[in-house]
């Protein structure tokens, strides 16, 4: 797990989140979305009532974002991420974290096209806890 670098604009998004929504933020990814990785048990202050820190941030910032709430516990923090999909269950062993889903159409979207979803998810894994890989089975 190598120290996380931030860009001058990520270290601006956080700072904005944080002060609009008083969570606080353990990280931040910019791609086509904002997704902010909140301290646990922060995840109500970052939504609002209503949803209406979302919606603000969203309007401020004019891209989508959303919202994970960070655990310790690996398995845990890897169904927070992969939330709305619901995984029947998830093992860690030996550096490798293994997500066994129910049905083919969810393993679809977790894996993606191109695996763009799960690497996505898996470079997220990697940087927060020593981990080798992310297999769907």
């Amino acid at each position: 797990m190598a120290r996380i670098r931030y860009s001058a604009d990520i270290i601006q998004y956080i700072s904005i989140f944080e002060s609009l929504t008083a969570a606080k933020v353990k990280d931040c990814i910019v791609n086509e979305q904002i997704l902010f990785i909140v301290n646990e048990n922060d995840m109500g202050k970052a939504i609002g009532k209503q949803g209406s820190n979302v919606k603000r941030i969203e309007n401020m910032m004019k891209k989508k974002i959303r919202l994970v709430e960070f655990n310790d516990d690996i398995v845990q923090f890897v169904q927070n991420l992969i939330y709305p999909i619901q995984a029947r269950e998830i093992k860690e062993e030996n550096g490798i974290v293994n997500i066994y889903c129910n049905d083919v159409k969810s393993k679809g979207m977790l894996i993606g096209r191109d695996r763009h979803n799960i690497n996505f998810v898996n470079g997220i894994v990697k940087r927060h806890f020593g981990i080798n890989e992310i297999k769907v089975g």
